[in-house]
């Protein structure tokens, strides 16, 4: 399975933000939404990420003056990132080796999605889950 059918279901709409974003604006849409990562665009490019260890390293290094800066001073650049054709194993297998939770899913230049660990790891789940069915379904009919 490739990350790009995972994504496939999904309206293509990713929530991001831009460099000029102030951080404190940028930290109360992950807490509204309830996320842990926002890719951030310059002129409709992908340029970074945001992060909530963005958050945290920039208040432990700044200080409160940190809530006032520009997401474009504080994210994580370059932004590491994936093609649709990426495996899903892959994609969790970068994730680990890189210790990064959020993926942007980039085609031709352009983002065409964001996957999270928890994403990838929901999908392995149900597939170990339906292979453990189907083994227990022939061994019944054996």
């Amino acid at each position: 399975m490739t990350i790009g059918r995972l994504i496939a279901d999904r309206d293509g709409t990713v929530l991001t933000c831009s460099i000029e974003t102030i951080v404190s604006d940028a930290v109360a849409m992950l807490a509204d939404r309830r996320i842990g990562a926002l890719p951030v665009t310059e002129g409709g490019a992908l340029a970074g990420i945001f992060s909530e260890r963005d958050v945290i390293y920039g208040l432990r290094d700044k200080g409160p003056a940190f809530l006032s800066m520009t997401v474009g001073e504080v994210m994580t650049a370059p932004a590491i990132s994936v093609e649709p054709e990426t495996s899903v194993l892959a994609g969790l297998s970068l994730m680990t080796r890189r210790r990064i939770r959020h993926l942007p899913v980039v085609s031709a230049g352009t983002m065409v999605g964001f996957i999270s660990i928890g994403d990838l790891v929901k999908h392995r789940i149900d597939q170990i889950q339906s292979e453990a069915n189907a083994m227990r379904d022939y061994i019944t009919m054996a």
